[in-house]
């Protein structure tokens, strides 16, 4: 029997973790919601996971734009309690796996390779690189994800469904690409990362296959609910400032899932179907 730790067990990906983890036998599952156990406490951090086999580590802050006025108290809980974790990690012998991001990386036009050299170009892309650093230090796992939904919290595609219920069109960029990816099946590649044997240490790319634009998701969201997708009218991201730099193309490539003896998170498309089929995706 595997003991997992499972770490932000009351966001988005932490739940499906949690769900996925619960529904196989081989695994015993402690879910630490933020409640549970306080990452930025070393102590609580340091009793919290000796006893399990694997931590997965879903727990993180996730206001981008906030961080860029907030970046110590966003590198606290991205960066520096996850150096406390890695530590309790190796002391206990228990395999890490830390959830990170495609905003390490600073933007291309083509997909980045997990060798890629992280260049942040906001708070939070500093924020998580110095989680990701700590991780690798102690020959974790670190697999960086983009563009999450699903049936927990806030997303995009949560906010499309709603903005459809209250207007006849929405703008959407179209001027940035990515990977939509929903976190149960993340979730589920995780939990096979965990169980992988051979798999060695390092960065994985756990984003969906293939890319589009936020427009693209949209309409995608508005025609697999029944909508017209033509409702959804591209814009540029000059037309929706933000406080913190996005990169404008920061699609991820997914080469070393093979040295793991697994495949790649499938199409965003496929994905996302299999999304709304289950009930996933829904106004919020």
């Amino acid at each position: 029997m595997t003991k997992v730790l499972v770490t932000g067990a009351g966001g988005m990906l932490g739940s499906d973790l949690v769900a996925v983890l619960s529904d196989l036998p081989a695994f015993t599952v402690t879910a630490a919601r933020r409640t549970d156990l306080d990452l930025l406490d070393p102590a609580a951090v340091a009793a919290a996971v000796p006893g399990h086999d694997v931590v997965i580590n879903a727990a993180a802050w996730t206001d981008v734009d906030g961080a860029e006025t907030a970046e110590p108290a966003a590198t606290a809980l991205n960066g520096t309690a996850v150096a406390s974790l890695a530590s309790a990690c190796a002391l206990a012998g228990a395999r890490l796996l830390h959830v990170s991001t495609d905003y390490v990386l600073s933007g291309g036009s083509s997909p980045y390779p997990e060798s890629a050299v992280p260049a942040p170009v906001n708070a939070y892309g500093r924020s998580k690189l110095v989680g990701e650093r700590a991780v690798l230090a102690a020959s974790g796992y670190v697999v960086r994800t983009a563009w999450l939904y699903g049936e927990h919290g806030r997303n995009f595609a949560a906010t499309m469904l709603r903005l459809a219920g209250s207007r006849p069109t929405v703008e959407v960029v179209d001027d940035q690409w990515g990977q939509p990816t929903w976190s149960r099946a993340l979730a589920r590649q995780l939990v096979a990362l965990a169980s992988s044997p051979s798999a060695p240490a390092g960065v994985y790319h756990g984003t969906a296959s293939g890319a589009t634009t936020w427009y693209g998701f949209a309409r995608s969201v508005f025609e697999l609910n029944g909508l017209d997708p033509d409702r959804v009218r591209p814009t540029t991201s000059a037309a929706f400032v933000r406080p913190a730099v996005r990169p404008a193309y920061s699609v991820l490539g997914h080469d070393r899932w093979s040295l793991a003896g697994l495949p790649a998170l499938p199409d965003w498309r496929t994905s996302l179907a299999a999304a709304v089929a289950a009930g996933a995706v829904r106004a919020g």
